[in-house]
Parts: structure tokens; C-alpha cells; sequence
């Protein structure tokens, strides 16, 4: 029985949208593969995403950047947390070694918690990296360039290339840095479209629009009670918002996955974010979003979705005060239908299988 272990970094839930298709392929591929998945995320929510059999280690393997909330980065605490995060790096990595030794995985799938990858080469595990950012880069992006980060950034980008292959998925940042780089197609987990359902258990009326607001795996709530009602518009929100509206439903209470949530609306809000954005192009969702500022991923997002699907940008300001009519009125105009899901979980899975199957 090979044994493929998952380690997901705990910088929102775009790595998860990203990881959990490839690792059902490869289940479905290969049926006693046993899976051990290694995330800070809640295992009710890895449940909804991964739909094979897994162990959850619930833990933080990284930080990717501290965040103020979900659009801004807190660059000075993520600087001298990266410090503390490679002080004493050679025994840190050591330690991780030998917790991996510990679990004995035939294949260690990061995404993209780097220490992870120079862990698995220190303790003979093969690896692979994937996704459409790498913390390398996003480093250098708000580091000084001092002795110190460039040090750090050494580090980082040698852990990086310690994995046999790092798979970029479309839409990715460059990665010009990294040496072993693969680009891929596409991922995204097509949700199933029950929008009867999603309306009635809302509490919608036939006519009224759904709008789904999905702000990442990271603290970022709208002050909604500020917003003015707009007629025949239904927020679907995050039940921990505690949002108490007639035109407002906890999205956890309608029995739906998120997946599914997304596709059976009419259009959602949120940041540029992976996961995010891919479902709703492949789902022909409108996307209406604020901006992430210096964020490095995002005009890469945000340009590939321009040609793939609906996305139009709102201000902060407008976004505190819930001034969206017209922008929601102009998504509504504009929907366009899906475009065809990509090959990219089947390359991932590919790539994952051929070396799974190598070390038999």
C-alpha cells in the first residue's frame, strides 16, 4: 500500500482548492492509496474538499505572510518572523526530517510549505512541490535587501529546489527564481449547480439574486450591518460573521459545499485568491473584487480571469459602505458562460503516480 503524505500550507484555503482534485485523482487512480494530509485548516472543512480517505495532522507547517486581514500583509511582523522561522534552520529541518521518517510516506505532495521539501530530501522521501506562488518570492517582495534576507531567500529557494518538480498551476506568478519548474494546466473543483435549492433554503423568492461573499481562509469580515438593502439581493455570508439581516443567510446552513454554493449563485464577492477565482471562471460566475494591493500573485489572477471570466474591481471604500448596485448590476450584464475545465489535476496526478509507482 503506497502511502502519499499532503502537506498544505496554513496561508488560506486557495492550497487546498489547488491540492484536494489532484489527490482524488490519484485515489481514484490507485484505490488502496493511503493519504495523510498535514493542515491547520478544521477537518470538517478538509472533508468537504478532499473526498477520499485521509488521516488529518492538524498542524501549522508554515505562515506564508503574516496578514493584517485578508487583503493586507503585515510586513514587518512576517520580516522578523521569517527570522524566527530560520534561526537554528539546519536543526529545524533535522527535526522534520525525522517526524517524516516517523510517517513513512512513499511521496511528499507540498503545497508549498518549503521546509517540508527540505525535510523530505534530508530524510530520502521523494517530493513534489505545486501551486501558482512560491514563498521565495513573495519574500523577496517585501524583504529588505540586506544580507540577512538575501541569507533567508537563499535558504528558501534551495528548499524549493530540493523537490523533484515544482508544478506551476495557470495562472501563475513567473517563478524565474526556481530551477526544476513545470507549468500545468488549470485546477478547480467544478461545483454542482443546485440553485433552486440554494435559493429556497436562503429564504430567496423566485427573481432574486444570489451573491456569495468568500473572503479566503483568512479573517475579513465587511461591516454588513452598515450596507444598505438592495431588493432581490441574498448575501450568502460566513456563519462566524454573525451577521443578523433579513437579506443575510450563514452559507454553513445551507447544506452545500462551497463548491457547490458557487456555482448555484449569480455572482461572488471576494480578493483575488486561487481557489476562488478558477471555480467561478470554470463555474461562469461573475467575480466582483477588492484589491489586495502590493499582493505579487494578484495581477496575474486578476488578468487571467479578465480573459476566462467576469471580473470587475471595487474600491475598499465602496466595500465598507456597500455601495455594489451598480457594480452588481454591471457583472449580472456581463455573465458569460463557463469555459472547459483544464487538464491540470490529471497532469498533477500523473506526475505524483509515475513516482509513486517508481518506488515500488
Amino acid at each position: 500500500m503506497k502511502h502519499l503524505l499532503v502537506d498544505i500550507t496554513a496561508h488560506g484555503y486557495g492550497h487546498i482548492a489547488q491540492t484536494a482534485p489532484v489527490v482524488n485523482e490519484l485515489a481514484r487512480r490507485i484505490p488502496d492509496l493511503r493519504v495523510t494530509v498535514r493542515s491547520a485548516a478544521t477537518t470538517p472543512y478538509l472533508q468537504q474538499r478532499f473526498h477520499c480517505d485521509f488521516r488529518h495532522v492538524h498542524t501549522a507547517l508554515d505562515f506564508g505572510m503574516t496578514m493584517f486581514n485578508a487583503v493586507e500583509v503585515d510586513v514587518p511582523r512576517s520580516l522578523v518572523n521569517y527570522r524566527e522561522y530560520h534561526t537554528d534552520w539546519d536543526a529545524k529541518v533535522a527535526l522534520a526530517a525525522d517526524e517524516m521518517r516517523a510517517l513513512q510516506p512513499d511521496l511528499l505532495f507540498a503545497n508549498v510549505p518549503y521546509r517540508s521539501l527540505a525535510a523530505a530530501k534530508s530524510a530520502g522521501i521523494p517530493s513534489v512541490a505545486m501551486c501558482c506562488l512560491n514563498w521565495a518570492d513573495l519574500y523577496r517582495h517585501y524583504a529588505p535587501d540586506d544580507a540577512e534576507s538575501r541569507a533567508i531567500h537563499a535558504q528558501m529557494l534551495a528548499a524549493y529546489d530540493c523537490a523533484e518538480v515544482f508544478l506551476k498551476v495557470s495562472p501563475t506568478m513567473p517563478m524565474e527564481s526556481l530551477s526544476k519548474t513545470r507549468s500545468i494546466a488549470p485546477i478547480a473543483q467544478l461545483g454542482v449547480v443546485q440553485r433552486a435549492q440554494a435559493l429556497s433554503r436562503s429564504g430567496g423568492l423566485p427573481g432574486d439574486k444570489l451573491a456569495l461573499v468568500a473572503m479566503g481562509g483568512i479573517d475579513y469580515r465587511l461591516p454588513m450591518e452598515e450596507w444598505p438593502t438592495l431588493p432581490g439581493v441574498r448575501w450568502l455570508v460566513p456563519q462566524a460573521w454573525g451577521v443578523h439581516r433579513d437579506d443575510v443567510s450563514a452559507l454553513e446552513t445551507l447544506g452545500m459545499s462551497f463548491s457547490d454554493l458557487l456555482a448555484s449563485c449569480d455572482v461572488v464577492l471576494t480578493k483575488p485568491g486561487y481557489g476562488t477565482f478558477a471555480e467561478a471562471a470554470y463555474a461562469g460566475v461573475p467575480v466582483i473584487y477588492v484589491s489586495r494591493g502590493e499582493w505579487p500573485e494578484q495581477p496575474y489572477l486578476v488578468e487571467w480571469l479578465k480573459q476566462h471570466g467576469v471580473c470587475l474591481e471595487v474600491t475598499q471604500e465602496a466595500l465598507d459602505q456597500g455601495d455594489l448596485l451598480n457594480t452588481l448590476q454591471r457583472a449580472g450584464s456581463a455573465r458569460r458562460a463557463s469555459v472547459r475545465l483544464g487538464s491540470g489535476v490529471h497532469e498533477a496526478a500523473d506526475v505524483l503516480q509515475s513516482i509513486l509507482m517508481r518506488t515500488m
